[in-house]
């Protein structure tokens, strides 16, 4: 996949933009506040309807106008679309396909696909357990765009279902409450399984590449490993957050494995695979039935739903080792990039058809890197259709990209940016 035109209207910084984009790499370089992450945050909210940034579309309008537009001519193979999305913020969202009626932006989904890398992917390691369950559930929506109707429909349900609990606090408990949250356990469940189900086999799909790509950035034989922590499980947790805040330890790449035995730190249940991984989504549903019924008196306590796939977390760690907590600076950011890299590869797992691949996009994330891991990650990028790189410094990005570098020189002159001929 790739794009061939995009256009911004009243989107960040830009009152009006416009970028032609090449196959294969496609470096945008310039000051820091020039506005090349813009054009990289538009790229990916075609294909998520999110941002990287921001949890809320507000900031993605410009100052003082009421909604924004982002377009952009996406080609697969011989096809081509023109896809457009209205940003309103605090109503629905529009799209066009095709300069076709308005119809919901949801049904662009699918339509392109992206792997997008920024700095604040280092939140998927040190952030909270949200940051990470959304990897694994817009990994699941692109893939399978019917699912974000149901990530929706399961935060209505979950809003509706605490709202009641709180309730209750002032109302008192009675059979007709009992019966209420019965009814909003099967909805919770029906929805939460279908969610809970992606993820473990968006999860499956992402080991195998998140242990390889991780062994190509870092040299390292120590091997990167996920496993899913969830409320469902007997030995899962209902803490907001389950990791354990550690200090940090030195770099120990290319280090054999910490023996276990000798004092080394562990995570609850280090092996990989849960036992819900080979359950059916009928199971998921009826144990997830099960333990709401199992947690009511502590729900009512609380008044907040303590089950479910928003309680859960991923682990990941090296060997035996939490990355949290533990990983050198230079481990954490292999780690960080090496799912990114796997999802991009899950992806075309997913359609390796012809010109199937994701748009890669890579924010700023050179800068960050020691000069072995920038040359492992431009070998590794260099295989996507299309390449999106943004740099603030023309010597942080590998020459083996540069063959269609861009300058953007402010964000009132991206239409007359101009080819960057290295020194």
């Amino acid at each position: 996949m790739r794009i061939s035109q995009l256009t911004l209207t009243d989107f960040r910084s830009y009152a009006h933009a416009q970028l032609t984009l090449e196959p294969g790499p496609n470096v945008l370089l310039g000051y820091n506040g020039v506005g090349k992450t813009n054009i990289a945050e538009a790229i990916g909210y075609l294909s998520t309807l999110s941002s990287h940034r921001v949890s809320q579309d507000g900031p993605l309008v410009r100052h003082g106008e009421k909604q924004a537009f982002i377009r952009a001519d996406a080609h697969r193979g011989s096809r081509q679309a023109r896809l457009e999305v209205e940003i309103n913020p605090g109503r629905s969202n529009r799209a066009r396909i095709n300069r076709g009626n308005p119809v919901r932006a949801t049904d662009v989904l699918g339509i392109l696909r992206t792997v997008l890398f920024a700095p604040e992917d280092l939140e998927l390691i040190k952030g909270s357990p949200a940051v990470r369950r959304r990897l694994l559930d817009d990994l699941a929506v692109q893939l399978r765009p019917a699912l974000g109707r149901v990530r929706l429909d399961y935060e209505k349900v979950l809003k509706q279902r605490n709202a009641l609990l709180k309730s209750l606090r002032h109302e008192g408990f009675t059979a007709t409450h009992e019966s209420t949250l019965a009814v909003w356990d099967h909805q919770l469940s029906e929805a939460g399984s279908h969610l809970l189900k992606a993820r473990l086999e968006m999860l499956t799909a992402l080991r195998p590449h998140t242990a390889t790509a991780y062994g190509q950035l870092s040299g390292s034989v120590r091997t990167a490993r996920l496993k899913y922590l969830s409320s469902l499980d007997a030995a899962g947790t209902n803490d907001e957050d389950p990791d354990v805040e550690m200090a940090a330890a030195p770099d120990t790449e290319g280090a054999p494995a910490a023996d276990a035995g000798a004092g080394s730190p562990t995570v609850p249940g280090t092996a990989d695979v849960s036992a819900l991984e080979s359950a059916s989504r009928e199971e998921l549903a009826a144990l997830m039935v099960q333990r709401l019924g199992a947690a009511r008196r502590e729900e009512r306590h609380r008044a907040i739903t303590l089950v479910g796939p928003h309680r859960d977390d991923i682990a990941f760690t090296l060997d035996e080792v939490p990355v949290k907590g533990f990983a050198s600076h230079g481990e954490t950011w292999s780690f960080a990039l090496a799912l990114r890299l796997a999802a991009y590869r899950v992806m075309v797992d997913d359609d390796p058809g012809e010109g199937a691949q994701p748009v890669l996009i890579l924010d700023d994330v050179f800068a960050e890197l020691d000069s072995r891991r920038r040359r492992r990650l431009a070998e590794l990028a260099a295989e996507a259709e299309q390449l999106i790189v943004t740099a603030a410094v023309d010597d942080d990005v590998p020459a083996s990209l540069m063959r269609n570098a861009l300058r953007v020189e402010s964000v009132d002159q991206i239409s007359q940016v101009t080819v960057h001929e290295r020194d």
